[in-house]
């Protein structure tokens, strides 16, 4: 039996994909039974050739797979394209920009497996410098947006866990980073994985959401430690700005309704109204709120078929 399914990710950066593979195989112990599944979400014809070619080298004992998508399906879209071939009792999601600083693997399944309560948990992430980076985070909501997750740490810790601490013992968290994503594979499939209405960001609160639904938590575990070069397969643009509000937005409305989402509509829209004054390479993002940041503004309905 398969304990883990890994699903790493590459889009044009087919370098960090090779050395985010050569980590784990490097790190992870030889006890556990890994599937690796690569999805190629719609890269240039050169970054898919040589991440196949360097996939083509590693031995059969390894239990690899490389799937080339057509056409970049976002975080969500492309993860789900991997699930369909998953077969291990708990799912792995790795960023392609993640180096193991340790075997992370096996703690986290350890862990899962002595908790059933947990439906997700991720190790401790670092960036190049060796600086923490949050693990655990707070759902997105009203609260976070007008009052700021420091100010929410301070009033209430037991509910919303300091981000940027490290801890010595498993920490309950409201979600974990999309970087380092360790599912119970059953709790995944009983809520239908990624919600692949989003493209990208806040499939964290969409997914912990409804895993909490099911009663079923999310949790940093630090004995496991990851590298992550934050944002290195993601370029900011105002096109990117654009569509983290998108995402936000679809989240407020899914899960808090209609009042709680022309709130912060209202919001954002009279901030970037004078936010564009000053600074006019934001007007594209305050005409995509006067429409209400509808889906089909989304980066998601903006790419093309790129066969090889």
């Amino acid at each position: 039996m398969i304990d883990i399914s890994i699903i790493i990710i590459n889009y044009n950066t087919e370098e960090y994909t090779i050395n985010c593979i050569k980590s784990i195989f490097e790190h992870t112990t030889k006890e556990l039974e890994c599937q690796y599944i690569i999805v190629d979400n719609g890269s240039e014809k050169d970054s898919f050739l040589k991440l196949e070619s360097y996939i083509n080298t590693i031995p059969s004992t390894y239990n690899i797979e490389l799937i080339r998508s057509n056409i970049n399906t976002g975080f969500g879209g492309g993860n789900m394209i991997g699930v369909q071939k998953a077969t291990g009792k708990y799912i792995s999601f790795i960023n392609n920009d993640v180096l193991l600083n340790d075997d992370c693997l096996l703690p986290l399944k350890e862990f899962m497996d002595q908790n059933k309560h947990v439906g997700v948990c991720g190790p401790q992430a670092f960036n190049s410098k060796n600086e923490i980076l949050p693990t655990i985070d707070h759902f997105a909501s009203l609260s976070r947006e007008f009052l700021g997750r420091k100010f929410l740490e301070s009033i209430n810790s037991e509910k919303y866990p300091k981000r940027k601490q490290l801890y010595n013992e498993p920490q309950r968290g409201q979600f974990v980073a999309g970087s380092f994503m360790f599912f119970n594979a059953d709790n995944f499939n009983e809520i239908g994985g990624f919600d692949t209405n989003i493209f990208l960001y806040y499939e964290e609160t969409d997914i912990c959401k409804r895993l909490a639904a099911i009663n079923k938590e999310a949790y940093l575990v630090p004995s496991a430690s990851f590298i992550h070069f934050h944002g290195a397969s993601t370029e900011r643009s105002i096109a990117i700005k654009i569509e983290l509000k998108i995402s936000l937005l679809y989240i407020i409305r899914k899960h808090y309704g209609i009042f709680q989402f022309y709130i912060l509509l209202t919001y954002l829209q009279i901030r970037y109204f004078f936010s564009s004054i000053v600074k006019p390479k934001y007007w594209p993002l305050f005409k995509v709120l006067l429409l209400q940041a509808p889906l089909y503004k989304s980066l998601k309905h903006k790419q093309k078929i790129n066969p090889i």
